[in-house]
């Protein structure tokens, strides 16, 4: 018998975290947010060299959570790998929406842009199979929204 499968929701994503990961727990256990960029650069008519940035909202959970709090920050570049998540919420009786990016896979692939004491990072090697970090998680799990 053949399984057709009924669609694909999956982001690959290469960009440099634009906040620290803002932590919380619930029963289901710890989630960090963080923004990230990724830069796309293209000539326009006049040849002139333009760098578009995108920002995405970026949502781990339990494993994955506790390595961006521990490892992360500001400027960090990261490869990402998830699902496209729309939620909404309710302020002030006024219903709000948001597309996130849900986490399942990431790698840590080198330091900020620069130090805080403005010294240049030494560029990373290539990551191993131990930097590779994907949470424990089931289709099942219970999520607080």
């Amino acid at each position: 018998k053949r399984i057709m499968a009924s669609g694909l929701n999956r982001v690959t994503l290469i960009g440099r975290l634009g906040k620290n990961p803002e932590i919380r727990s619930f029963e289901s256990g710890k989630n960090a947010r963080f923004t990230l960029a990724t830069n796309e650069d293209y000539k326009n008519k006049s040849g002139e060299k333009i760098t578009h940035t995108e920002w995405h909202n970026i949502s781990v959970w339990r494993g994955l959570a506790d390595v961006a709090e521990s490892y992360l920050k500001m400027g960090d570049l990261v490869y990402i790998e998830g699902r496209i998540r729309n939620r909404s919420y309710e302020q002030e009786g006024v219903k709000k929406y948001f597309t996130e990016i849900e986490c399942d896979n990431m790698v840590m692939l080198g330091g900020g842009m620069q130090q805080q004491d403005g010294r240049q990072n030494e560029p990373q090697q290539e990551p191993t199979p131990d930097q590779i970090f994907s949470p424990n998680t089931s289709a099942d799990d219970d999520l607080p929204f």
